[in-house]
């Protein structure tokens, strides 16, 4: 692992298509609060996964607001910032855009993992 530090970011684009919209909302096409949550926490993964080497992170916290509706053929910028490091813990800005246009934004946390290691947790029944 190398060094992890505050204001690691990564930046990625999507278009919107109907497989990011709820299917209630046919035939209109929006970007869909999971979707953009999901995009979000990818934005999160990517902004620190070269640091972390053998291991990584899973999320487990989501605080976002979704602020404006993104339509069908709109490009989506999503942007996740480091900006706290509490032992294995990581927290991020979050912020979508079209545009200019925040459409969303908020607070993601991760926590770091042995990818290993998880893949062997069992939980027995009670």
């Amino acid at each position: 692992m190398t060094e992890l530090e505050r204001g690691l970011k990564h930046r990625h684009t999507v278009i919107v298509t109907e497989a990011h919209s709820p299917s209630h909302l046919a035939p209109t096409v929006v970007l869909s609060t999971p979707s953009m949550i999901g995009f979000m926490e990818r934005a999160a993964t990517k902004a620190v996964q070269a640091s972390l080497g053998d291991l990584t992170s899973v999320g487990t916290h989501v605080n976002v607001s979704h602020e404006a509706a993104a339509r069908a053929g709109e490009t989506v910028t999503f942007e996740a910032t480091l900006t706290d490091i509490d032992g294995r813990r990581l927290e991020f800005a979050v912020i979508a855009r079209v545009d200019d246009k925040v459409i969303g934004r908020g607070t993601h946390q991760r926590t770091i993992i042995d990818r290993e290691g998880f893949g062997r947790i069992r939980i027995r029944p009670s």
